[in-house]
């Protein structure tokens, strides 16, 4: 069921889960509204609540329905909403803003010339254009602590591969439609591989095995094959954060 016609829209998910939606389509706006509506459910810290989550345009609840009913929850939600102008949000405490050493093109991002082509730009254009972009970690997902980031200026707005790259490497920085993918693990995909940086993404054995966190920013700095090579032994491939104030 959908609240309204108009956004957000709470729709039903299973016997166990909501959907709030901000939007069809990516934009900022929806993407702030979704990361802040997950925030403040969080802080309302709901008995029956066992999970929430944020995809780019949308905010996931899972409850266990032996501790609260579906309408009950779906009354909280709806009250929730009406809260306030979820889209001009304040956007959560605790982001950090990443710095992470990146190494575009040369064969280690094999795919860089073609893609600055597709945007209209020549190397060096593409590199400050992308590396000068605050990003945002727009949402988690495909693998895990893979980040969706975005969105970058108009001209990056260039389609997926037709086909499919066999393989990318963990800490490979991908493009396609005004949004970057960074790898956390080795994997196939449609996107044009563009940079190669050393931050392992996802470390299962750690107490927090996510290092990005959705509603996180990232700069990708320009570094040389050399500098890269010598940062391979750091897990975080020299990356450094700060918090955002």
């Amino acid at each position: 069921m959908a609240m309204s016609q108009s956004w957000p829209r709470i729709t039903t998910l299973g016997v166990d889960g909501f959907l709030v939606s901000f939007g069809e389509q990516l934009s900022e706006p929806a993407n702030r509204a979704a990361l802040a509506f997950r925030n403040a459910l969080e802080h309302e810290n709901w008995d029956g609540v066992e999970e929430t989550t944020t995809s780019l345009v949308s905010t996931y609840l899972r409850f266990d329905p032996v501790w609260r009913s579906h309408a009950e929850l779906c009354s909280a939600l709806q009250a929730l909403v009406k809260q306030q102008d979820w889209f001009a949000a304040k956007l959560p405490g605790g982001r950090r803003l990443w710095h992470v050493p990146t190494v575009f093109g040369t064969p280690l991002a094999p795919q860089f010339e073609e893609a600055a082509a597709m945007a209209g730009m020549t190397g060096d254009a593409a590199i400050a254009s992308i590396s000068q972009t605050r990003l945002r970690v727009q949402t988690i997902g495909f693998a895990p602590g893979q980040p969706y980031l975005g969105a970058l200026p108009d001209a990056w707005d260039i389609p997926r591969q037709t086909g499919l790259t066999g393989k990318v490497p963990a800490g490979a920085l991908t493009v396609a439609i005004r949004q970057l993918v960074l790898f956390s693990v080795t994997a196939p995909t449609g996107w044009r591989h563009i940079g190669q940086t050393g931050l392992r993404l996802f470390r299962p054995d750690a107490e927090q095995p996510f290092v990005l966190r959705a509603g996180d920013e990232v700069l990708f700095v320009p570094t040389t094959v050399e500098s890269f090579a010598n940062m391979r032994d750091d897990p975080s491939g020299g990356a450094k954060s700060e918090a955002i104030r």
